[in-house]
């Protein structure tokens, strides 16, 4: 089957199950992804695109006994298989770990440009329907494998679709895309039983809808909510409170902005030692495929970090209108650039990850990977050293730690997700593509 569809002045060609653009080439990489990586990145000229770069990574799996290839001196095993899109691990204080089975909620609307986004959705493994369950894994042998599982919350818990959790006393508090919400819990059971109680409203659905929980200072709550659009072509209108990271009084149940102008935050974790706030963020697109850098970052409340019509501490994006000046000498540079179009979502410190000296002091971010970069780009899980005053070391590239998602032809077998320890030390990574928990430790784990 031939179709041709107009988008704009571009023809978008299908042929069997393949998407591709015509009528404009390719954007490629003049810059490398360690060049552009790191405190002091290097930034070249940006190249406005009418219609976006795609280089789809087709999601096939993991042939059987494959696996991705962990760092030197490590060792990788499935710590739990057969799951339903896996995005993100929370691990309970008893060594149990929830993890959200979940994918985008419905898409509104007609059109091409919906089609086309599914369709491009589907080949990265995102198109399916969302689980909207946590599991509940238990090693109880410790043998670096879940021998026991359970649903322990459903769409009849009134998840839709879940992705951060957070446990405070007794108190299981769960990110909806449209939602946070909450409910009784002690480490040990195994399901939860009655619908979550709603503590407040979150900004839905749009192009961004994860949203991570972490317990903040104060007895506050973080969360990160993502922009509904690319650079805000929608309206500021349909922007409210996103692009933020808001603070939550769980006890009055209100919301305020913590931080705001970061185009998509996902992972939220405090700094072990200084118990700053820390995110990792997926910038802009169509401005070429060395930018902007995808980063991670230290945030203070009432930071601005520049979007939509900033970047990286103060580059004007030309294609936002009218521009805001006034805003530029205050929007924030980010701490640390994860390079263009890695797509960073998992976050965790160090703090409970035992790999060893080379790993013991930094952070741990999983890279989902472009789907508009040539090259492609991140599909891998990285370490970033951290050195003096909380803070990456200043000539520090990412370390590869968990590799070999991509197949000789460029296919994903698997997407990293969320990160976080297991109850021994072992760094355990969330697959939503191989629907797979990997577990990676060191020899002695």
């Amino acid at each position: 089957m031939r179709r041709k569809l107009l988008i704009a002045t571009a023809a978008i060609v299908v042929i069997g199950g393949g998407i591709y653009w015509v009528a404009s080439r390719p954007d490629v990489a003049q810059l490398s992804v360690e060049a552009a990586s790191g405190v002091r990145p290097k930034l070249i000229a940006p190249r406005a695109e009418t219609v976006p770069t795609v280089k789809i990574a087709d999601a096939v799996g993991w042939p059987t006994g494959a696996a991705p290839v962990a760092a030197k001196g490590l060792k990788v095993n499935a710590f739990a298989t057969g799951l339903d899109h896996p995005r993100w691990l929370y691990r309970l204080p008893n060594g149990d770990v929830l993890v959200a089975e979940s994918n985008s909620p419905p898409r509104g609307g007609g059109g091409i440009t919906n089609w086309v986004m599914k369709r491009l959705m589907g080949r990265a493994g995102a198109g399916g329907a969302s689980a909207n369950r946590i599991t509940l894994l238990r090693d109880a042998n410790g043998d670096g494998v879940a021998e026991a599982r359970s649903v322990l919350l459903s769409a009849d818990n009134g998840l839709d679709p879940p992705f951060g959790m957070v446990l405070v006393g007794e108190t299981l508090y769960v990110a909806n895309h449209n939602a946070l919400i909450r409910f009784p819990f002690k480490p040990g059971e195994t399901k939860i039983t009655g619908k979550g109680e709603k503590v407040v409203d979150l900004p839905g659905g749009g192009n961004h809808w994860t949203r991570d929980v972490i317990a903040g200072p104060e007895g506050k709550l973080l969360v990160s909510v993502g922009s509904a659009s690319n650079i805000a072509e929608k309206g500021l209108e349909v922007e409210k409170n996103r692009a933020t990271i808001l603070e939550v009084d769980p006890e009055a149940k209100r919301s305020r902005i913590y931080a705001a102008g970061l185009r998509n935050p996902v992972g939220l974790a405090l700094h072990p030692e200084t118990e700053r706030v820390w995110t990792v963020v997926n910038e802009r697109d169509m401005l070429g495929s060395d930018g902007p850098p995808d980063y991670l970052t230290q945030v203070t409340m009432g930071q601005f970090f520049g979007w939509p019509w900033n970047y990286w501490g103060g580059y004007v994006d030309e294609r936002v209108q009218p521009e805001r000046p006034d805003l530029r000498e205050y929007s924030a540079r980010p701490s640390y650039s994860m390079g263009p179009h890695t797509a960073p979502l998992g976050l965790t410190f160090a703090t409970d990850v035992k790999l060893g000296g080379g790993f013991a002091k930094g952070a741990f971010v999983g890279l989902h990977g472009s789907w508009n970069r040539v090259p492609a780009s991140g599909y891998k899980v990285v370490f970033v050293p951290f050195g003096e005053r909380g803070l990456p070391v200043p000539d520090a590239k990412p370390v590869d730690v968990l590799t070999g998602f991509l197949d000789a032809k460029g296919r994903a077998q698997g997407r990293p997700v969320g990160v976080t320890a297991d109850r021994t030390g072992a760094l355990l990574v969330a697959d939503d593509v191989g629907n797979t928990i990997w577990r990676v430790s060191a020899p002695a784990q």
